[in-house]
């Protein structure tokens, strides 16, 4: 099936908007003027060509509504910038998708540093929410993404702590100190987890 290139850029630009938040086929589909299998397709062969990751929900039986929708994130945040039409730092820096572009830069290189045996999000209706969980030579491990400079532990990270039984939850922000938040609970930066950084 052939897709014409404005058609296909429409798309990404519509993906820019969803990045870091759970996918509805619907919206998409309704602005394209095609169903939403169609925009499922696109979204397939984006995910398949490595231009998006759709980061799946994990379910587990905890008695609450849990989120049931995958995650959605521009792998290149060069071109979720471009996409969002933000051309400098300091535009990104005044930017509503800040966060969400350091959680989508910061969640790819956890991912390949880590390099998990599974990786999910977590969030239930009520407000309960975990950016990554992560199945790793069995333990659980969570993962939440903070852009400011001194993040604090939060009642949706105790909850995701206790209700997962976590192992460990680690919060990756942009500082340069680590340090412990609570018991299992460690910030982290970012830079300490790259090659060749300190």
């Amino acid at each position: 099936m052939k897709v014409a290139a404005p058609a296909l850029y429409r798309f990404r630009s519509m993906l820019a908007h969803y990045h870091g938040h759970t996918w509805n086929a619907a919206d998409p589909a309704r602005l394209l003027g095609v169903n939403e299998c169609t925009v499922r397709r696109y979204l397939g062969w984006l995910t398949q060509a490595c231009l998006v990751r759709q980061l799946q929900p994990w379910f587990a039986n905890l008695g609450k509504r849990q989120v049931k929708a995958p995650k959605s994130y521009l792998r290149d945040s060069g071109l979720l910038c471009e996409l969002l039409c933000i051309g400098d730092p300091p535009a990104l820096s005044r930017h509503p998708k800040r966060g969400a572009s350091w959680e989508g830069f910061a969640l790819d290189q956890v991912l390949r540093i880590a390099r998990p045996d599974a990786s999910y999000f977590w969030a239930a209706h009520a407000g309960a929410e975990i950016d990554l969980l992560m199945f790793k030579d069995g333990r659980r491990v969570g993962v939440e993404f903070k852009r400011g400079d001194a993040p604090q532990l939060t009642p949706s990270m105790r909850i995701a702590l206790q209700d997962l039984a976590l192992d460990a939850l680690y919060v990756v922000y942009p500082g340069d100190r680590r340090y412990l938040l609570a018991q299992r609970v460690t910030a982290v930066p970012l830079a300490a987890l790259l090659p060749g950084q300190v």
